[in-house]
């Protein structure tokens, strides 16, 4: 979790210094539109099968002290990705101008062809990111996560880097060759670790090998999740269709992009973190239903402590926190109230989403990816036709698509819920909703905390136009509801209210901690 708030914190930089050279403007809009199509494909390639299959396989592999059989297991997959990838990165950068015009046809043809070529460079640096992702997979199916979760955030340290340096002389192109860098960072921080697993990269070419039960198990694994990864990225895609029939296309995208950003922040913090560290336990008490309830249950709880008081804090704080995180002068009063106004959309669906992470890897563990499927198209489609509807119907713009995605996540997480209950023989209904119900109450007071704060300080005490004076309110109201959050689970009994307080006591034998981690290097054996 350390490591994700750091890539987060990295991420919202990135964001702020685009914003502060190019504003809420088309070109960023260009710029994070040509980013999709890539992102797409490597989330079709490679996300699906690290998310449900490798990590799963190779950690029986591990668990069974099969290191050998799981190292040529992933060598043969690194493989089949990378063949795979280039394959279709070839045919994207061929025909980038093509696939832009099908992606967004309510662009000019000057920023489509701005398009195009920054998706030619971004599809690059996501050719490397696909090894960096394959070396943190099986650095995590080895418990390790402090080291590829640090890696990853300087992925996006070396986008800063890139825009910093060459935003002066190649303007939008810098955050594209940023990309570039940062994956080359993402990959040789996690080199050394890799050699210390001792896992070696071999490639194979021959198709015998597609023979061997444990690729046979990946692929049997991963096909359900990877159409459902392609279902659920069309969907993404054609937001962006949407949104480029609305006026000023590119300034809508830029807004709508920044409010999503904002609101994943916690949930890639909360809910992936969370989930990334249950996934390799899970898949380990597949045979041991019993443990495989009460770890669920107790990441489920756990996740939902932390989330729930985060969303509510984004929906009553939305413009404030928008305004401290994204406040460079070119984002301007009207951008800023829009960019509020669709993060409070999306802030209805943070815990939906979070939760949604682990679920799905409930399901991934027990080696079932066809449910998960099969929700997320019925909810995509349903996201889809929502935002369709309140877009082109009823007007409502960039609030409609944001709502749509709220809605279609909150059902998703209902029924894959039902579903995983019914598949794992029940779960302690009474017990769980009992808990769950104490986190709800506890939430819906802390609201209040943190609206009544705000109101009453901006209106006689504070001139928030000041960015002092707006982090002072912000920090009195937040303080306010998190700490009657806090003293209501304590109150209520909730038991993760004591863990948490356990675990932040635990941090101040860091030092320890780290002495005994295994995610260190000796230096003194390097240089030996």
């Amino acid at each position: 979790m350390s490591t994700t708030i750091l890539s987060q914190i990295l991420g919202l930089v990135r964001k702020r210094l685009l914003l502060s050279f190019f504003g809420a403007s088309n070109t960023l809009g260009v710029y994070d539109v040509a980013t999709r199509l890539p992102d797409f494909l490597f989330q079709l390639i490679i996300a699906g099968a690290l998310s449900s299959a490798l990590i799963p396989v190779f950690s029986d592999y591990i668990g069974k002290g099969k290191q050998e059989e799981a190292h040529k297991l992933g060598s043969v997959l690194l493989t089949l990705g990378l063949i795979t990838f280039s394959i279709l990165a070839v045919i994207l950068f061929t025909f980038s101008f093509y696939f832009s015009s099908l992606l967004a046809p309510g662009f000019s043809q000057e920023n489509l062809i701005l398009m195009s070529s920054l998706m030619r460079i971004i599809i690059i640096g996501q050719t490397i990111f696909l090894v960096a992702s394959f070396f943190t997979a099986v650095l995590q199916s080895h418990n390790h996560f402090f080291i590829p979760g640090f890696a990853s955030a300087l992925y996006n340290l070396g986008i800063i880097i890139g825009i910093l340096i060459l935003t002066p002389m190649i303007g939008i192109y810098s955050a594209a060759y940023g990309v570039i860098l940062g994956s080359l960072i993402f990959v040789m921080v996690q080199i050394p670790f890799i050699m210390k697993v001792k896992f070696s990269i071999k490639p194979v070419f021959s198709l015998n090998y597609f023979k061997d039960k444990g690729v046979m198990q990946v692929l049997k694994l991963m096909w359900p999740r990877t159409l459902s990864i392609a279902i659920f990225q069309i969907g993404t895609l054609l937001t962006v269709t949407f949104v480029s029939y609305l006026s000023d296309p590119g300034r809508k995208y830029v807004i709508f992009d920044l409010a999503q950003t904002l609101a994943f922040a916690p949930v890639s913090l909360v809910g992936n973190a969370i989930a990334q560290a249950a996934f390799p336990v899970l898949s380990r008490e597949k045979d041991r239903l019993e443990e495989f309830k009460k770890t669920f249950a107790t990441s489920f709880n756990q996740m939902l402590y932390l989330i729930l008081p985060i969303s509510v804090l984004f929906l009553v704080l939305r413009i404030p926190l928008v305004r401290l995180i994204y406040g460079a002068p070119l984002l301007d009063w009207p951008a800023t109230v829009l960019t509020g106004r669709t993060l409070a959309f999306f802030s209805i669906s943070i815990f939906a989403q979070s939760l949604i992470y682990l679920v799905s890897r409930g399901f991934y563990a027990l080696h079932d990816s066809k449910t998960p499927l099969i929700i997320g198209a019925a909810t995509t489609a349903l996201m889809l036709f929502l935002s369709w509807t309140f877009v082109f119907i009823y007007d409502f713009g960039i609030f409609g698509i944001a709502g749509a995605f709220s809605i279609a996540t909150i059902v998703n997480l209902i029924i894959s819920l039902v579903l995983l209950d019914r598949k794992v023989g029940g779960f302690q209904k009474l017990t769980f909703f009992f808990s769950v119900g104490k986190i709800f109450l506890a939430t819906f007071f802390t609201g209040f905390a943190l609206y009544v704060p705000i109101k009453l300080l901006d209106q006689l005490i504070f001139d928030t136009t000041k960015t002092i004076n707006l982090l002072i309110l912000t920090g009195i109201s937040s303080f306010i509801g998190l700490s009657l959050y806090i003293f209501l689970t304590w109150l209520f009994d909730v038991k993760e209210a004591s863990t948490f307080l356990l675990l932040f006591k635990k941090l101040g034998n860091w030092r320890d901690i780290l002495s005994r981690s295994e995610e260190t290097i000796d230096a003194t054996r390097i240089k030996a």
